[in-house]
C-alpha cells in the first residue's frame, strides 16, 4: 500500500488526474451526505453493470445482424450515379456502399447502434430505480436529523462512500489509458502515460493480468484491421467522387483503347498513354513534404493540366479504365525511393476478366523510368497497404 501511495503522490500528469478524481469524489460525498452518496454509488454500479451488459449484447447482436444487413444491401442493387454529386450525396453513397462491402465497418456501426440503443432503453429505468432506492433507504431517523453531530456523521459516511466512488472512477480512467496505450502505441502522449510510475504500477499489477494478454495478442491485429478498413473507405470515397466521368476523358479513354482487344491490351494502352502524357508535379510534392500543404486534385484537373502526383495519376487511370469496362483499384502503400528506402506511394491494380479474373499491378507514375506494367519484381519496389 505504501508503494501505491508513493507512486500516486508523485507530481506527474496521470497521478494528478487520479488525485483530482479522488478528491472531487470525496468532496462530493461530504456535500451529499450518507444518503446522497449511497444513491450515487448505487447508480454508478448500475451504470457500470448496464454498460458491460450492453457491450456483450451489442457484440453478439452485431455479429448476428451483419450478414443480414449485407444481403439486404446487396439485394437493393445500389449503384453510384454517373453524374456529379453534391457533398451529402457523396457521403451517403460512400457510407452505404462501404456498409455493404466492408465487414469490419459494418460490424462497428451495427455494434455502436445496438449499444447506444440498449443504453438508452436501460436509462429509462433510472427513475424507477431512484424511486425504489429512496423507498428502501429512507428512514424517519435520518430525515429528521437536526443536530450537528448527526449531520457530521452523515457527511463522514458520505465522504467514505464518495471515496469508494472515486476509486471506481479512477479505475475507469486508468483502464481507458491502458487500452489507448496498448492499441495506439505511436499515438500522442503515449510516452508520457507510460512514464507515469502510478500508471505503470496499476497496469502491471491490475490491468495487465485482467486484459493485457488479450490486448497484447489481438490489439495490434485489431488496430491494423481498423487502419486497413479506414483506407478502404477513403478509397471508396474516391470511387464515389470519380464516378462521374467528363465527356473529354471518356472520349480519350475510348480512343486510346480503340484497337485493343483483350483486357490486358486495354490496360497496357492506358498505362502507356498516361505514362507519356502526365508529368509528375514536383512542386506539389515538395509543397506537401516541406510545408504540409496538400492540394486535392480531381481526375479532370489532372487530365486538363497534364500534371499530378502518384495519387492523381492513379485516380485518372482508374477513371479511364472503368470507362472502357475494366475493373480497377487505386492502391496505396509504400514505393521505393531509389535511395534504399520507401515513401508513400499510389498505383493501380486491374482485373483481367477475360483471363480467369486475375489482378495485375501497374504504376503509370513510374512509366517513364522503365517497365512498370506487371513486371515480375513489382512487389520488391511496391509494398501494398490495402
Amino acid at each position: 500500500m505504501d508503494s501505491w501511495m508513493q507512486a500516486l503522490i508523485k507530481p506527474e500528469p496521470v497521478a494528478l488526474i487520479i488525485l483530482v478524481v479522488l478528491l472531487g469524489s470525496l468532496i462530493q460525498g461530504m456535500r451529499r451526505g450518507a444518503s446522497g452518496s449511497a444513491k450515487h454509488l448505487f447508480f454508478f454500479v448500475w451504470d457500470a453493470a448496464t454498460a458491460v451488459l450492453s457491450l456483450i449484447v451489442a457484440g453478439r447482436a452485431a455479429s448476428w445482424l451483419s450478414p443480414y444487413v449485407r444481403d439486404w444491401l446487396i439485394a437493393r442493387e445500389i449503384t453510384v450515379p454517373k453524374q456529379e454529386l453534391g457533398m451529402f450525396s457523396q457521403l451517403w453513397y460512400t457510407l452505404i456502399t462501404s456498409l455493404r462491402d466492408f465487414e469490419l465497418m459494418r460490424f462497428g456501426i451495427l455494434f455502436l447502434a445496438v449499444y447506444f440503443l440498449l443504453r438508452f432503453l436501460l436509462s429509462l429505468l433510472h427513475p424507477l430505480g431512484a424511486m425504489l432506492f429512496d423507498l428502501l433507504s429512507r428512514s424517519q431517523t435520518e430525515t429528521r436529523m437536526r443536530d450537528a453531530g448527526m449531520r457530521s456523521a452523515s457527511r463522514a459516511t458520505g465522504a467514505i462512500i464518495g471515496s469508494l466512488l472515486g476509486v471506481g472512477r479512477a479505475f475507469i480512467v486508468l483502464a481507458i489509458l491502458f487500452v489507448y496505450v496498448t492499441l495506439l502505441p505511436d499515438a500522442p502522449l503515449v510516452d508520457s502515460i507510460r512514464g507515469s510510475s502510478f500508471y505503470a504500477k496499476t497496469a502491471d499489477e491490475v490491468l495487465m493480468p485482467v486484459a493485457g494478454d488479450v490486448l497484447a495478442k489481438r490489439g495490434p491485429v485489431l488496430t491494423e484491421a481498423v487502419q486497413t478498413e479506414f483506407k478502404r473507405v477513403l478509397q471508396r470515397k474516391y470511387e464515389v467522387i470519380d464516378a462521374a466521368v467528363p465527356p473529354d476523358i471518356e472520349e480519350a479513354a475510348r480512343q486510346v483503347t480503340l484497337k485493343a482487344g483483350s483486357d490486358e491490351e486495354k490496360a497496357k494502352a492506358l498505362y502507356d498513354w498516361l505514362g507519356t502524357r502526365i508529368a509528375y508535379d514536383w512542386d506539389k510534392a515538395r509543397n506537401y513534404e516541406e510545408h504540409g500543404i496538400w492540394k486535392e486534385q480531381s481526375p479532370a484537373e489532372t487530365f486538363q493540366t497534364k500534371t499530378g502526383v502518384c495519387i492523381d495519376i492513379a485516380r485518372l487511370y482508374a477513371v479511364m479504365a472503368r470507362t472502357v469496362g475494366l475493373e480497377v483499384k487505386v492502391v496505396t502503400g509504400q514505393g521505393a525511393d531509389g535511395r534504399g528506402g520507401f515513401g508513400p506511394h499510389a498505383w493501380n491494380e486491374v482485373r483481367l476478366n477475360d483471363q480467369e479474373g486475375g489482378w495485375i499491378p501497374l504504376d503509370a507514375t513510374w512509366a517513364s523510368s522503365g517497365n512498370w506494367f506487371n513486371p515480375e519484381d513489382f512487389e520488391e519496389t511496391h509494398i501494398k497497404e490495402i
